[in-house]
């Protein structure tokens, strides 16, 4: 078995405590554990995926029990993307949390953060779904804490919904479980995928209905329409480095849509097989649609940034709701470029609101501010980067997406979705463009700014998450090769359950 894989999980279960308890009014010491644990992440993870490129599904069993009765870790080609993508979104959010300031005002947020990043690496590597519960648990009260840090009125309004809705789904999610197991008498998904299967008739309704509001949790972590309603009023509230980490959440609930249908609704599971699937491309196609709307409907720059990440979902989940390797494959590009335009797109407006004072990040145009050319620059690239033009990898994202379903069942309604809110938001972002620089310039009087979001160091923080889009653009042709090799991995219909259950079968 490969230690390397424990490492995810181990080093923010090792430090969050650490931090708690010996730390937690030593602030130059947390920030420098915090940002060594970054790196050190990133660098294990990118270990990681090196040593899953090759094909080889490793699988690390706790205590050595054995599957499907232990508790497993998975490493494939797909979560060792998402622990990559996580481990470089984390770092730019916690540089940017450490040089704006933010984490002075709370003696929690590094332990939070840390328990956030266990959560989130827990998930993308287990194998089985009471483990992807707990570690769903983690993540979430871990992002209570940080959704709430720095307090607030209106902070504290949105943190108790997006409290009370996600009670609602872990509570569902325990429900699901229960009539999952009843069904089929396991809990490791590879197992489970197996027993569907096989799986008598009269279990059918049982196992579909189980199946549907799984499928359901996950669309409620994604922001799927209609449970999208917590997302704008929670991110537009929180701070911009918390928002930021938001971003990887949504992504979070695809991932476990994608790997739950792909592993026990298969197209080995008979009559089941991608069962949960026909409900979600127009709920995806509605999602897309209704968060380019709300993008052009905002009048403030961070409910803009919340409702991108709506129309983005919908964007990336218009994609995996076909079901298909060609257009997994265009989804996982996507994937990266979403999360770390959305991150871009808050860090950015943070500094734009704190450059014009009591203008904050209202779309009225308001006397000119300092840094307005530096800003106006990063603006317009993170715009390009929202709506999907060229030259960064929102265009040649959407290009995969919309050539993948081209010919499927429901692909025109995709083209037609696509491409109309791009025009959406393209006329969106130059409408917040023009309000906030343009019209700036040319308005007499002086901005009474805040203090400072570390002019300099913020905006080198948010010009290296665009330049990873660039990277992702430039590197397109190894990343596309990639990402098809993962779809063709996730769609193999043994590599996955030979590989999770060698052992136990091998013990027979």
């Amino acid at each position: 078995m490969n230690p390397w894989m424990v490492a995810p999980i181990l080093i923010p279960a090792l430090l969050a405590p650490l931090m708690l308890l010996f730390l937690r009014h030593r602030l130059t010491a947390s920030r420098t554990l915090s940002l060594t644990a970054c790196l050190v992440l990133l660098a294990v993870a990118g270990l990681l995926l090196g040593q899953a490129s090759n094909g080889e599904i490793q699988v690390y069993a706790m205590g050595d029990w054995m599957a499907p009765f232990g508790i497993v870790l998975v490493l494939d080609r797909l979560s060792a993307m998402m622990l990559v993508t996580t481990a470089l979104l984390a770092l730019a959010v916690m540089a940017y949390a450490v040089v704006s300031g933010l984490d002075r005002k709370g003696w929690h947020f590094h332990p939070l953060f840390q328990f956030q990043m266990l959560g989130l690496n827990g998930a993308f590597l287990t194998g089985d779904l009471f483990n992807l519960f707990v570690f769903f648990e983690v993540l979430l009260i871990a992002s209570y804490g940080l959704m709430l840090h720095g307090g607030g009125a209106a902070r504290l309004k949105a943190g108790v919904q997006y409290v009370v809705v996600n009670l609602v789904g872990s509570t569902l999610f325990l429900v699901a479980v229960g009539l999952l197991y009843g069904a089929t008498g396991t809990l490791n998904m590879a197992h489970m995928g197996e027993r569907v299967a096989q799986a008598p008739a009269g279990d059918h309704a049982l196992i579909l209905a189980g199946g549907l509001l799984m499928v359901a949790v996950f669309g409620l972590k994604a922001a799927l329409v209609p449970l999208h309603f917590w997302l704008p009023r929670t991110y537009a509230s929180t701070s911009a480095p918390t928002a930021a980490l938001f971003a990887i959440m949504t992504k979070v609930g695809a991932y476990c849509i994608l790997r739950f249908t792909t592993t026990t609704f298969g197209a080995g599971a008979g009559e089941l097989a991608w069962a949960p699937g026909p409900w979600l491309l127009p709920a995806a196609l509605v999602t897309l649609v209704l968060g380019f709307v709300g993008v052009l409907g905002a009048r403030h720059l961070r409910k803009m940034a919340a409702y991108a990440v709506i129309g983005s979902m919908g964007t990336l989940l218009c994609a995996l709701a076909m079901f298909t390797p060609e257009s997994t494959a265009a989804a996982l590009y996507y994937l990266p470029h979403s999360t770390f335009t959305a991150a871009a797109l808050f860090l950015l407006v943070d500094v734009i609101a704190a450059r014009r004072g009591d203008y904050g990040d209202t779309l009225a145009p308001s006397p000119p501010f300092a840094q307005a050319g530096v800003l106006s620059g990063l603006f317009f690239l993170t715009a390009i980067a929202a709506v999907g033009l060229p030259p960064l990898s929102g265009f040649p994202g959407k290009l995969l997406i919309l050539d993948a379903v081209r010919g499927s069942p429901g692909g025109w309604w995709v083209w037609g979705g696509i491409l109309g809110t791009t025009v959406i938001s393209m006329l969106a972002f130059a409408r917040a463009g023009s309000a906030i620089f343009w019209k700036s310039a040319a308005t007499e009087g002086e901005v009474k700014a805040g203090k400072p979001v570390a002019p300099n160091a913020s905006a080198a923080i948010i010009a290296a998450l665009l330049a990873a889009l660039v990277v992702l653009t430039i590197a397109g042709g190894p990343i596309s090769a990639y990402v098809n090799a993962t779809a063709a991995q996730l769609y193999d219909l043994q590599a996955y359950p030979d590989a999770v259950l060698a052992q136990s079968r091998g013990a027979r």
